[in-house]
């Protein structure tokens, strides 16, 4: 999936500490290199920003855009967000270069046209991740303001990883930091009303653009076009968003009020965050029909897996869905360390298949199966996420990893389901673990009359 390599004259062999292997993108202010890092011997991506030439102004705002996509990027952790590992600025050289992690594959904005857009089960998927992801970067005090499909990237397997920083809103800037410096940023086609409109930012401005994106990927088109800039800004603050199953009769019914609140002009009546927007795409996810390829059948294939495991007996199906959107179906040796005694880590997992052994201080505690749980004990401590116990499979495994971030920013009512579900097989062991001391401790005593129950008598006292 790897983009076609960009022209580059007299490239460098090396940045910094990285080795340049070939370059892999260009615009109009960056080059972006993918290269080596001759430490860790890990391939990233490297773009370079040049801050030299006769006009200060354009330098000054390239510094910006470069220490904003930086500071917000080095703060930044999710599965769906490409993780920025380092910045450096080089006023010798006149140059600045964040480094990146390399996502082997290709912009969303190669999908968006009609002879070339997803499957449908692809779409929702794509953009329930990117909700979860937004909805996370809000809460670190951060606004992209330049959401569209060429800042969106798709990995091999199709998850998607947001990128480009550079005209973020940061809400929480640290001191010396101006948070506002550029009003009205943006891609026209993908702004809101209130950007357009330059009024005060929040989360709710991605979402409008994320739901242009859903409607463009849906449909081959764009909800508003024009000819030239101020027809299109008329048309996103006055039309009404078309509806996308008029334009492709094929999509289920339950998809065209969800892209309308996405991109609801009245603030008050959009989603009011990324959750309740993954959440109502979650629920259309069972009504989708069509004729399956191969990767929808494997999809259907872990839904009926998972809903034959004990752990999901009380699960509805849309949550099951959304399960399976939040976690790594993982295939692993035999020998493979699932987690250490020791180390931090909230993640947890249900084994699908095979075996493992459950130890502390090199001592053997349990076996585990299919169906069972490891990894619950850390992720449901509320101070501490040391694991108590090491985790090694006896066999070949099948499993289930469940990503706590990504959790915590999926429905209420699927973090309920799994809270419940943990707790009752937590309980359910320490009654086993009960039942198993009882058979080697000391005879117990026997008492001799049951304690009284029922309440206490009140008796009233005169003055």
């Amino acid at each position: 999936m790897a983009e076609k390599t960009p022209i580059i004259e007299n490239p460098p062999e090396t940045i910094g500490k990285y080795q340049v292997l070939r370059p892999i993108g260009k615009g109009a202010t960056a080059v972006v290199y993918l290269a080596r890092d001759t430490e860790t011997n890990a391939e990233v991506a490297i773009k370079v920003i040049p801050l030299g030439g006769s006009n200060p102004a354009p330098s000054r705002r390239l510094l910006k855009l470069f220490q904003t996509e930086s500071r917000v990027g080095l703060r930044l952790e999710h599965p769906n967000i490409v993780k920025v590992h380092d910045m450096v600025l080089e006023r010798e050289s006149e140059r600045a270069y964040i480094v990146m992690e390399y996502v082997d594959g290709k912009a969303l904005d190669q999908f968006v046209g009609i002879d070339k857009l997803l499957p449908l089960h692809h779409v929702v998927s794509i953009i329930f991740k990117c909700c979860l992801a937004l909805d996370y970067a809000y809460r670190q005090g951060v606004v992209h303001r330049d959401i569209k499909p060429a800042n969106i990237l798709l990995d091999d397997g199709n998850n998607p990883k947001i990128t480009d920083f550079g005209l973020a809103l940061d809400l929480q800037p640290r001191e010396g930091h101006d948070s506002t410096f550029i009003m009205g940023v943006g891609s026209p086609a993908y702004m809101s009303p209130e950007q357009i409109k330059a009024y005060p930012l929040n989360q709710k401005t991605d979402l409008y653009s994320l739901g242009v994106i859903l409607f463009q990927l849906l449909t081959g088109r764009l909800p508003f076009r024009a000819k030239n800039p101020a027809t299109l800004v008329y048309r996103i603050l006055n039309m009404d968003t078309p509806s996308v199953c008029a334009m492709n009769p094929n999509l289920p019914a339950g998809l065209d009020p969800i892209v309308k609140k996405a991109m609801e002009k009245d603030l008050y009546s959009r989603y009011q965050n990324g959750a309740d927007f993954a959440k109502d795409l979650s629920a259309v996810r069972y009504q989708i029909l069509e004729d399956y390829d191969q990767d929808q059948k494997e999809a259907d294939d872990r839904f009926h897996k998972l809903r034959k495991l004990g752990f999901f007996l009380y699960f509805d199906d849309v949550e099951v869905w959304e399960t399976l959107r939040i976690c790594t179906w993982r295939k692993l040796p035999e020998k493979s360390i699932l987690m250490s005694e020791g180390e931090e880590g909230r993640n947890f997992g249900i084994i699908l298949e095979g075996e493992v052994e459950v130890s502390c201080q090199e001592r053997v505690l349990c076996r585990l199966g299919a169906n069972e749980v490891v990894g619950e004990l850390s992720f449901m401590h509320p101070t501490s996420p040391k694991r108590q116990a090491t985790v090694v499979a006896l066999t070949p495994l099948s499993y289930l990893e469940i990503n706590s971030a990504a959790l915590a920013l999926s429905s209420e009512e699927l973090q309920d389901r799994i809270n419940q579900a943990l707790l009752i097989r937590v309980l359910t062991r320490l009654n086993e673990l009960n039942f198993r001391l009882s058979q080697s401790g000391a005879p117990a005593v026997k008492g001799v009359q049951r304690a009284p129950r029922g309440s206490a008598k009140l008796e009233l006292v005169p003055d």
